[in-house]
């Protein structure tokens, strides 16, 4: 066999090859099921932001440890026996800055039927979180930070700001993806219904 004949043979054969690794590839990946995404704890994947979301039946809220500005560790279990609505935030999220006065109504107007734990997931903790609260003028509401990020882990969060209503058994009956008019009527009905026992109610947005 002549060097050119040789030459096209190898061109053939590496032509052949490449085309069988391709074909081998794409057959593969065809076959591989698609992993479906992650769902956020207690929340179908199309709930709208603002939605109110009702867990039915209710699941046990996860293990969750935080701290007071001032450094004191605390627990969610802490809280047992109170009507908890725990808001996820942080001082650079626009919409979590929109909705914390709300939050802050709602806390001085329900007093001690509810305990609303704003929990800040700002990584540099009470560093950032103190000068911004100054501007806030906050009355009523409590911060507590988790610059470890434990509680976005804990809850499967999927976005900022994110809250969860929890009865005084510890269990999640819902959650909100997104900010909130807290103290609007709408709102305030719907934590009432909970509060007086009586949860028989489908989602309700803000």
């Amino acid at each position: 066999m002549g060097l050119k004949a040789l030459r096209s043979t190898l061109i053939l054969a590496l032509i052949l090859g490449t085309s069988a690794l391709a074909l081998l590839l794409v057959s593969s990946w065809r076959s591989e099921p698609a992993k479906p995404p992650a769902v956020a704890l207690g929340t179908p994947q199309d709930a709208a932001l603002g939605e109110f979301t009702p867990l039915d039946p209710p699941g046990p809220a996860p293990p969750l440890a935080f701290s007071e500005r001032g450094g004191t560790s605390r627990q969610l279990a802490d809280f047992r026996g109170q009507w908890l609505l725990v808001n996820l935030w942080a001082t650079w999220c626009a919409p979590c800055v929109r909705e914390m006065p709300s939050l802050d109504r709602l806390q001085a107007q329900l007093g001690g039927r509810l305990h609303v734990l704003a929990i800040s997931e700002d990584r540099k903790g009470a560093e950032v979180v103190d000068p911004f609260l100054t501007n806030l003028e906050l009355k009523a509401l409590t911060i507590y930070l988790d610059p470890a990020a434990h509680a976005p882990q804990a809850f499967k969060i999927r976005g900022l700001p994110t809250s969860f209503l929890i009865d005084p058994d510890g269990a999640l009956r819902g959650r909100l993806e997104g900010a909130a008019e807290w103290d609007s009527p709408k709102m305030l009905a719907l934590i009432e219904r909970y509060l007086a026992g009586n949860s028989g109610t489908s989602a309700a947005t803000h």
